[in-house]
């Protein structure tokens, strides 16, 4: 028997909930087991029905989808949490990252996606769509001090400061672990940074990270 996916929607559009909810019960490994329409109504509801992951808009009345996703890793943090908006606005994406969500899909995904990235996250891995990964990892800061990075390398090394893993990072730029290990040394090698606080440290100092 098929161990279905545990699925909590949560959307403050009721078509929206509607048409996610016809789609993803098409998929015969999800359940859809409840919905909610803002962030509080989705926590309380967590507590009763316990899903497995959580398909959370960002844009919502009473808490919104970044303060629930803390609550969630705060009060029910074996949930995994996948954030789905129309932003594709870096600094947004980040904030949503370091509180805690294990992906973020943009609503221009097509359904095939969205049950991908479900799947991803659900398995232990972190999702971004493209126009989602585009917007956190495009921005290439010029006048390195050092030799100057390529645009793979700056991206693994911003994503390196944000705290993903390489296996995060694999998964978001669609390239396999053994890559972005060959790229982060790479990056060591050419900054002359060895540690990953140092990199850090590298990132903050060029303003790649906040």
């Amino acid at each position: 028997m098929i161990k279905k996916i545990r699925v909590l929607l949560v959307d403050d559009h009721m078509l929206v909930l509607d048409g996610l909810q016809a789609r993803l019960e098409l998929e015969g490994n999800i359940d859809i087991i409840a919905t909610a329409s803002n962030g509080l109504e989705a926590l309380e509801k967590a507590q009763d029905t316990h899903p497995d992951l959580v398909l959370m808009d960002v844009s919502m009345p009473i808490l919104n989808g970044l303060e629930a996703t803390k609550r969630f890793k705060t009060e029910q943090p074996n949930i995994k949490i996948l954030m789905l908006s129309m932003h594709n606005d870096k600094e947004y994406i980040l904030s949503l990252i370091q509180s805690g969500a294990n992906g973020y899909v943009l609503k221009d995904v097509s359904s095939e996606e969205l049950v991908q990235a479900i799947n991803t996250v659900y398995q232990g891995g972190t999702y971004f769509s493209s126009g989602a990964s585009d917007a956190l990892f495009s921005q290439v800061v010029p006048s390195l001090s050092c030799e100057e990075l390529s645009k793979r390398e700056m991206a693994v090394l911003k994503a390196l400061a944000i705290g993903l893993s390489n296996k995060e990072i694999a998964l978001s730029l669609n390239i396999s672990v053994r890559t972005v290990e060959t790229h982060r040394q790479n990056i060591k090698n050419k900054l002359n940074i060895h540690t990953s606080a140092g990199l850090v440290k590298y990132a903050l100092a060029h303003q790649l990270i906040n």
